[in-house]
């Protein structure tokens, strides 16, 4: 697996730097940042020895941009489930993903997957939670439950780097690749709409679509048998509409 480390908007470059020296300590290098905060003497020093992974570091002006060629793309949050409203938790299924339930998931997949990480003061929005196929959230406790950027990222990385190792050699699995999965849904769409599904269910319906998808870890054939017989309804539906 390669692991892609996304930070939306990071506000500190103290906090950048200490991701990176995370990312070094697990054995991570691909860190990505969306409209970055400037990178001065104190990022460097706190990167210590992992500058070169904070060097290397792309920047992008745009999460999709961040994202592309991924084939994976995991969010973080802190949101409870008595925090959801009730359509959310339907859609989003909330509570998410811990840590280790994420590292076991992901263990021996191969391909690359993107792990979005907000900004310090209020995390991902929900349009950017929704690019996302998972979501995680670490169980901390209630008397303070908001972690320091880099601090959460570091119990995320171990957690991965721990079922990875753990992984014994030939269970690695191709993933369904990011492409693939983007035309499912997108062939999805067009299904909803030539079967007249509800408008207004539409867009929480593929939401839902895509985590279901993404729960269910699809190798590539997988995905290309569910393409085959969406393809199938259609041309049937296509057919059904001709002879009327």
């Amino acid at each position: 697996m390669n692991l892609r480390v996304v930070l939306v908007e990071p506000l500190y470059d103290g906090n950048v730097g200490s991701v990176a020296r995370a990312m070094k300590n697990f054995g991570f290098s691909e860190l990505v940042l969306v409209n970055p905060c400037k990178i001065e003497d104190f990022g460097l020093a706190m990167a210590s020895h992992a500058r070169d992974v904070l060097m290397m570091a792309r920047s992008f002006t745009t999460i999709q941009e961040a994202l592309a060629g991924a084939d994976l793309v995991v969010g973080t949050t802190g949101k409870r489930l008595d925090e959801a409203q009730h359509h959310l938790r339907l859609h989003l299924r909330v509570p998410c993903l811990t840590s280790r339930e994420l590292a076991k998931k992901l263990s021996g997949k191969e391909g690359t997957v993107a792990l979005l990480l907000g900004r310090e003061d209020c995390g991902l929005n929900s349009e950017e939670l929704a690019l996302c196929d998972m979501l995680v959230s670490i169980p901390t406790s209630s008397d303070y439950p908001v972690m320091n950027l880099s601090h959460s990222a570091a119990v995320l990385f171990y957690e991965l780097a721990q079922a990875e190792s753990e992984c014994a050699d030939g269970c690695n699995v191709e993933m369904a690749s990011g492409e693939t999965l983007a035309l499912l849904r997108e062939k999805s769409a067009q299904l909803l709409k030539e079967t007249d599904y509800p408008p207004h269910k539409v867009d929480f319906t593929l939401l839902m679509l895509r985590r279901i998808l993404g729960r269910a870890e699809l190798t590539q054939r997988e995905a290309r048998t569910l393409l085959g017989l969406i393809k199938r309804m259609r041309w049937k539906i296509a057919c059904r509409e001709m002879r009327k």
